[in-house]
């Protein structure tokens, strides 16, 4: 293969990764803060429950609530490293909490069939309580003993210890394993050339959970991103094993993660960890296929939906850079790119606290505050009384509010039903257009577009408590199958097929608008 392919298609995904993890890698380093600067060691060991029975149940239930992804994980993993809790539980949380998140739950109860996304959920749970088991009896000396860690006075301090806290852990080891976790993407990239997945999760392939466990370790995906993937398993009729091998070892794993445990707990550990991780996998995979093989689907005989692992250019392809940059352009959601602004301010603050101040001076003058006990109240001018809250309401306060947020943010991903109805016929109207006078590169760039916000418009109505009813759901299902029709069409630079799926497109939206109410 063309050098130039393989640099620019790796720099691409990288680049692909990094935007897309960029608001994770800033919550991750919030949590991390907030277990770091208002928990402390004792309050995160009590919160993952200390030494008891609910620690691994307690993991995988905040693991399930924070919106985290493999890459943002890896600082919050550290500190609970540095709480002393033990490292099944530790690896419990490091699994799960890429899973799901509230958004991505919403989206995958919309599947044709919900109970696929409740057992996934389920095996989930099951799988991290046989690894955390697993590894406490083989390995039960890999608990450090916590780090001590002055505690955070009250008031603006302890805001202020939190911020340099968050500058800390951009500066930080953890950064490094998330930078070597993007660099597996671009790894992937390079092995894998452009479309090559496309018949990799066949219905009837026994190898597809196979082959979906060697890509998914070297991927990294974003929950989001994963449910996405599944969901379209699923319409498509793919295999179901594979749809859960990628959604739990590519959300769950990446480069980075496994070299963080071969830093902290030795290869051999790791390698045991992973074998039993991937065996484990495989046996659920194949157990979950025919009973949650989704009935009266004709499977597709290809899917688009892992051409992200692979390398987006071929040989031949001219101007790397202007296709780069619109692949880049086309995948960032305005989210994405104001996080990844904050991640490069973080980590050039970070940069900046290291060369400044190696003695770790600033953090020592905002812990030498007055500290003044929970139960104190402190009286000042005019009657007005202030209430020092104790450490766990603040940090009860924190976390429940990204998992308040997460929620909230749902609502802004899947707006109203109408609203997504409005785009839905600008973007028609441009396909018309586009598919009339053979213009592929508009028609490649809106058919995704319209296909993203047919998948919205069924969570966004299930979200508001009005799901579309039996005949809505068929005439969207029905568009849904003509766009897709119409992107092969679109690849295959086929005019005559173009115009006639496009067509049956357009009478397939009014129909489903006509469904809706217009």
């Amino acid at each position: 293969m063309d050098i130039q392919v393989l640099i620019w298609g790796a720099l691409t995904r990288m680049a692909q990764a990094l935007v897309v993890g960029s608001p994770t890698i800033v919550v991750g380093w919030l949590i991390a803060a907030v277990f770091e600067r208002i928990l402390g060691r004792d309050g995160t060991y009590r919160l993952f429950g200390g030494d008891t029975w609910r620690q691994l149940p307690q993991a995988w239930l905040l693991g399930m609530l924070l919106p985290v992804c493999s890459l943002g994980v890896i600082p919050v993993m550290q500190q609970m490293r540095k709480s002393g809790i033990s490292g099944g539980t530790i690896l419990a949380f490091g699994l799960t909490a890429p899973l799901f998140n509230p958004i991505s739950v919403l989206y995958g109860l919309t599947l044709s069939d919900p109970w696929a996304i409740l057992a996934f959920s389920l095996c989930s749970l099951v799988l991290i309580t046989i690894l955390g088991v697993l590894w406490d009896k083989l390995f039960p000396n890999s608990r450090i003993p916590a780090e001590p860690l002055d505690r955070t006075p009250y008031g603006l301090q302890r805001i202020g210890a939190v911020g340099l806290s968050m500058v800390q852990q951009a500066a930080s080891r953890s950064t490094l394993y998330m930078l070597l976790a993007i660099l597996g993407v671009g790894i992937l990239a390079m092995l894998l050339p452009a479309g090559i997945l496309q018949r990799a999760a066949g219905k009837e392939d026994a190898m597809a959970p196979l082959t979906m466990s060697a890509v998914a370790t070297l991927a990294y995906i974003t929950p989001m991103t994963a449910i996405v993937q599944v969901a379209s398993m699923f319409q498509h009729g793919n295999s179901v094993a594979a749809a859960f091998a990628l959604l739990t070892l590519g959300t769950g794993v990446n480069l980075g993660l496994l070299l963080w445990m071969i830093r902290h707990y030795t290869l051999r550990r790791s390698l045991v960890w992973l074998g039993c991780l991937v065996t484990i996998v495989l046996v659920m995979s194949y157990s979950l296929d025919r009973p949650l093989r989704p009935k009266g689907i004709e499977p597709a005989d290809h899917t688009h939906a892992f051409d992200t692992y692979c390398n987006p250019f071929v040989s031949g392809d001219q101007n790397y850079w202007t296709s780069a940059k619109r692949i880049l352009q086309d995948s960032a959601t305005p989210a994405e790119i104001i996080s990844l602004g904050f991640v490069a301010a973080m980590l050039a603050l970070g940069g900046l606290n290291v060369w400044l101040d190696p003695q770790n001076r600033w953090m020592q003058w905002l812990l030498r505050a007055p500290s003044v006990d929970a139960t104190d109240l402190v009286k000042r001018p005019g009657g007005m009384r202030d209430i020092v809250l104790p450490e766990w309401v603040i940090a009860c306060v924190s976390l429940g509010g990204l998992v308040v947020a997460s929620v909230l943010g749902c609502f802004l991903y899947y707006p109203p039903v109408s609203e997504i109805r409005k785009e839905m016929h600008s973007i028609e109207a441009e396909m018309f257009t586009s598919y009339q006078s053979g213009e592929w590169d508009k028609l490649e760039y809106w058919i995704p577009i319209q296909e993203d916000w047919a998948h919205k418009m069924k969570v966004s109505a299930y979200l508001r408590g009005k799901p579309l009813d039996r005949y809505t759901d068929l005439k969207l299902q029905v568009y849904k199958n003509k766009l897709e029709l119409l992107e092969h069409a679109t690849e295959d630079r086929d005019s005559k097929e173009a115009l006639d799926y496009g067509r049956q497109g357009s009478l397939a939206f009014g129909r489903l608008k006509r469904a809706l109410g217009d």
